[in-house]
């Protein structure tokens, strides 16, 4: 399989044949974010390093379409709602909240009665679900399962 950051500047080529501008600027993002993180880092980018950095992209359009949502702008929540799903497509498949729930409890039931508190299960949890399910939602599943 190709490299992810191959993968964005092919799709980018052809979003750029497409005049496809959304796509084009979010892909353009993604490719910055890369050289970036690269120059910070001193060395080429791990293919967990470009997961990485699509992840942050994609949990701060995530944020901006909060923001923008509770002030009203609902024109730039769209268009940042767009450009998270663009970006969307090029980290793994998520887990259901129902499959979230399932491990959850599994890391429940293998904790000592003593340490089942919420910063013990999510740090669990998080080392498992890294990468393949919105912190946000292994908070709201795990605060539901410990009362």
């Amino acid at each position: 399989m190709a490299a992810l950051k191959d993968r964005i500047a092919d799709d980018l080529k052809v979003a750029m044949k497409a005049r496809d501008q959304l796509r084009v600027d979010t892909l353009r993002s993604a490719l910055s974010g890369f050289t970036y993180k690269r120059t910070e880092a001193g060395a080429e980018l791990s293919e967990s390093d470009e997961l990485d950095v699509v992840r942050k992209q994609v949990k701060q359009r995530n944020d901006s379409y909060a923001e923008f949502s509770k002030a009203g702008r609902q024109e730039l929540a769209d268009k940042e709602a767009r450009e998270r799903d663009i970006l969307m497509a090029y980290l793994p498949a998520q887990k259901s909240p129902e499959e979230v729930r399932e491990i959850v409890k599994g890391i429940v039931t293998e904790l000592p009665q003593g340490s089942r508190n919420q910063g013990s299960v999510m740090k669990a949890a998080m080392a498992q679900l890294k990468g393949l399910a919105d912190g946000n939602l292994v908070r709201q599943i795990v605060t539901e399962e410990l009362t």
